[in-house]
């Protein structure tokens, strides 16, 4: 049995004919008649009762008719699925993301926008830091992640830099460096040879190495190793940490708004070393899925100049 017998069947039952239904399904008559007795032949049982004017289905033939139109229709559905998910507007997207990066207004932005355009397409989310996200996306259980500076740069993975953004000092709102700027609303500066004596908040290494080497280099060229008060497992713990009175620390400057009552983000002055945070997103190489590369072609348009890194 194939699905054209079911489809010549339904018709047939539909029409009550075998004339109609040959011409509706642009066929000769006969070779429609052989491939009902066919079928009938096959199930065992009459699907019709024929008569001089047509045919009247079967007790059997219209439980039969039921049963064929449902499957006729899960094919039908099944194709248009596929059809949906081939050009990316079904299926699943599996994302992780840092807190410093899921921060950024692009990623709200994008996840969005991808809504919006591909509401049949489930995405699920994932937190993590960098290590462990790059690892997640390496072993294929997250299908692409958002960080800032990669850890590391195994092989058979893409990092797509979508923006760079500068960092700030994060120092806590009554800080004696801050009394110059009393009432001033737009954003001190401050020179990093000026905080030597100051105690440091910063994300661990193993979280976000890059951005940790970082700040201790722009130190050291400013001429003074940091002291170090914590070491937290993000960026918002570390502004948390800030705001509570227990060091100072940088952070992206689109995490600006965070605690803005009780810190003060300030502008580096001296800023030789180049403190920025980048924007990162990485996938597998081999990640051949639709859906995933429709995701990361809006990242980058939402970004706007993108570049492999």
């Amino acid at each position: 049995m194939e699905l054209r017998h079911l489809r010549y069947f339904v018709t047939v039952a539909e029409e009550g004919n075998f004339t109609r239904a040959a011409l509706r399904l642009h066929m000769q008559q006969p070779p429609l008649s052989q491939q009902i007795r066919t079928l009938e032949e096959e199930l065992g049982f009459s699907l019709f009762l024929r008569h001089p004017k047509g045919v009247d289905l079967s007790p059997a033939g219209k439980v039969y008719l039921q049963e064929a139109r449902a499957i006729l229709d899960k094919v039908k559905r099944a194709g248009l699925r596929a059809a949906l998910t081939a050009s990316g507007m079904e299926g699943l997207v599996s994302v992780g993301f840092t807190s410093s990066a899921v921060a950024h207004p692009l990623i709200p932005q994008l996840l969005h926008t991808h809504r919006e355009q591909r509401p049949q397409v489930d995405i699920r989310f994932s937190e993590g830091n960098a290590a462990t996200l790059t690892t997640a996306v390496a072993n294929g259980r997250i299908d692409l992640a958002f960080l800032r500076m990669p850890v590391e740069r195994p092989s058979g993975l893409l990092f797509h830099r979508l923006l760079n953004e500068t960092m700030l000092l994060v120092l806590p709102a009554w800080h004696v460096l801050l009394a110059p700027a009393a009432g001033q609303e737009q954003m001190p500066e401050i020179n990093l040879s000026a905080l030597r004596d100051e105690k440091f908040i910063l994300v661990r290494k193993p979280g976000a190495p890059g951005m940790y080497a970082a700040l201790i280099d722009a130190c050291l060229a400013a001429g003074y190793t940091p002291r170090i008060a914590a070491e937290v497992d993000n960026m918002l713990t570390n502004i948390s940490l800030v705001a509570a009175g227990v060091g100072i620390s940088v952070a992206p400057a689109s995490m600006a708004g965070f605690h803005a009552h009780a810190v003060r983000y300030c502008r580096i002055a001296d800023n030789d070393a180049g403190l920025h945070a980048p924007l990162t997103l990485v996938v597998r190489e081999d990640n051949m899925m639709p859906v995933v590369a429709h995701f990361i072609d809006e990242a980058k348009r939402l970004a706007g100049l993108a570049e492999d890194c």
